[in-house]
Order: structure tokens, then C-alpha cells, then sequence
């Protein structure tokens, strides 16, 4: 007797866990075009990629075999910013579509991450080695060059020079108190982004969006991804709590609050926290006994 094995497809926050289970296999594209599955559930995330990859190889086919690695840097330039005509969303920054990869593609407006992602991933199937950058309120691209690195704004197309670059980050240093003796120099601003990091810098974006226009079902699925890609940052447990909690899924809101206790006894809303708790598991004691 035989018969025929059916698995079901994995769901898309699965999806999403097994692109960031390991590091050394992370990729930022991928993982970035699966956060827009939160928005079109039927996304296909290789045929975005597709595309990704059809605007490299365009480009590839036209560059000089000899070219030098400034004539790729402006040829990408050019095609990008000036032929593909991708830009910042100046009109309207906070839409959640700037924050999708596959609406990006189709709209050539986004955010800085979302641009940087798309140009990062064109830049290195060209062969060049082009970074991501988490540099306070504005992320940036890096590229190494032969004579040294270029710092490039995705949003603008704008490569930086080193006085522009201090000039951005002076708000940032008066805010924090990071001047005179307390500043931090330039170049430790300009490090090259960890994968993990720049989804996560991509998700807490989205997370912002969400919560400023109150889109709580579209706030739960952006905070399981953060749970997900950083399980060991347990403020980030406690949000996705009480916002599912705030969705009558108290079960699961009860479940995500009492691991935030169990890591973080002693933080200093522990007490609030933990009468939430007590609160979610009455209701949930008074809705089992109502049910039998």
C-alpha cells in the first residue's frame, strides 16, 4: 500500500525564522522582501528577488569587462538613482509601503533601509563591496574602494563627504551629551552593519509606523518578527505582549509576559507587569470555565 506524504507550506513568520536561524546564512534581501508577506500574504519572495537580481544583471551586461571599480561606482550611480529613478519618499515618509521591498521595486520610492537594501544587493553582484551603515536617524551605504570608502545617502543619492557627515551627526552628539571630552569619533559611526541588525533596524521602523497610526494586527505580526530575528531582547517580548493582549489573544500574550518576568525580574516595571499578568490569567480562568 502506498500513498502520498502531504507537508504543509510554511507559514510566513516560519518562513521568516528560517532565513534568521543562523548568521552565517542570513541574508538582509531575503529576509527583507519576506517582511512584506505581513502585508500581501501570497507574496512571491523569489520573484522579487528575480527582479533584484534582472536590474544587477542589466547593468552587468553593460559594463566594460576592464571597467575600474570608480567607473562601476558611477555607472551604478547613474542606472540607480538616475535611470531606475529610485529616491526617497519625500511626500509621504511614513507610508508602510516604503518600508516593503516589493513596493519599492514597483513604486522606486522608499526609506533609507529599503533603498540601501536594493542598492547593497545590486553593488555586490557587480562585485563591489558595499555595506550597510546604522548610522544615527538616517542609515547609509559603504563602499571600499581602492583609494578608500565612499559613504553614499541612499535617500538622496548623495555620496557624503567626511565634513557633511560631522555635520549629521552634531544634533545626534549635543543631544546625547557625546561632545568635548565625551565625543565619539567619526569613524566608529561609519561601522559596517550586522545583518541581523539592519532587519532588525528594518522591523522596528515598521514596528514605529504601526504604533503611530494604531494598525494593532499589523503591530503583533511586525513584533513577532522582532521576537523572532532577536529572541534574547526581552523588551521586545513585552511589547509583543501587551499588544497581543490588547488583541484578546491572552493566552499568548500570557505566555510572551510571564518569559519577559522569568528574564527580567527585577526590571523596574516588573510589579506592573506582573498584575497584567494576574489580570490576562483571571480572564482567561473566568472564559475556560464560562466554556465548560
Amino acid at each position: 500500500m502506498s500513498g502520498t506524504l502531504n507537508f504543509a507550506a510554511p507559514t510566513a513568520l516560519e518562513y521568516f525564522a528560517s532565513l534568521v536561524a543562523d548568521d552565517a546564512s542570513l541574508s538582509v534581501t531575503e529576509a527583507a522582501v519576506a517582511v512584506g508577506q505581513d502585508d500581501e500574504p501570497r507574496l512571491d519572495t523569489q520573484g522579487v528577488l528575480a527582479q533584484i537580481d534582472a536590474l544587477a544583471e542589466r547593468l552587468r551586461r553593460r559594463l566594460p569587462a576592464d571597467a575600474a571599480p570608480l567607473q562601476t561606482l558611477r555607472l551604478l550611480n547613474t542606472f540607480f538613482f538616475r535611470e531606475l529613478g529610485f529616491a526617497g519618499n519625500v511626500n509621504d515618509y511614513h507610508d508602510r509601503r516604503n518600508s516593503y521591498l516589493h513596493e519599492v521595486l514597483k513604486t522606486r520610492r522608499g526609506i533609507p533601509i529599503t533603498l540601501a537594501v536594493i542598492y547593497i544587493e545590486i553593488a555586490n553582484q557587480l562585485g563591489m563591496q558595499a555595506q550597510g551603515v546604522s548610522f544615527p536617524g538616517h542609515f547609509l551605504v559603504k563602499l571600499r574602494m581602492p583609494r578608500g570608502e565612499v559613504i553614499l545617502d541612499p535617500f538622496s543619492g548623495q555620496t557624503l563627504s567626511r565634513d557633511e557627515l560631522e555635520d549629521r551627526l552634531a544634533p545626534f552628539r549635543r543631544r546625547f551629551g557625546l561632545t568635548g571630552d565625551n565625543e565619539v569619533p567619526l569613524g566608529l559611526y561609519l561601522q559596517a552593519a550586522e545583518p541581523r541588525d539592519i532587519v532588525a533596524r528594518l522591523l522596528r521602523n515598521l514596528k514605529e509606523i504601526h504604533r503611530r497610526v494604531g494598525d494593532r494586527p499589523r503591530l503583533a505580526a511586525v513584533m513577532q518578527r522582532l521576537v523572532t530575528l532577536l529572541p534574547q531582547a526581552w523588551d521586545e517580548r513585552r511589547d509583543l505582549a501587551l499588544v497581543l493582549g490588547e488583541l484578546g489573544r491572552l493566552e499568548a500574550a500570557s505566555d510572551s509576559l510571564q518569559q519577559y518576568l522569568l528574564q527580567r525580574p527585577g526590571a523596574e516595571d516588573a510589579d506592573r507587569m506582573q498584575q497584567q499578568l494576574a489580570s490576562w490569567q483571571a480572564r482567561i480562568a473566568r472564559a475556560t470555565g464560562r466554556a465548560r
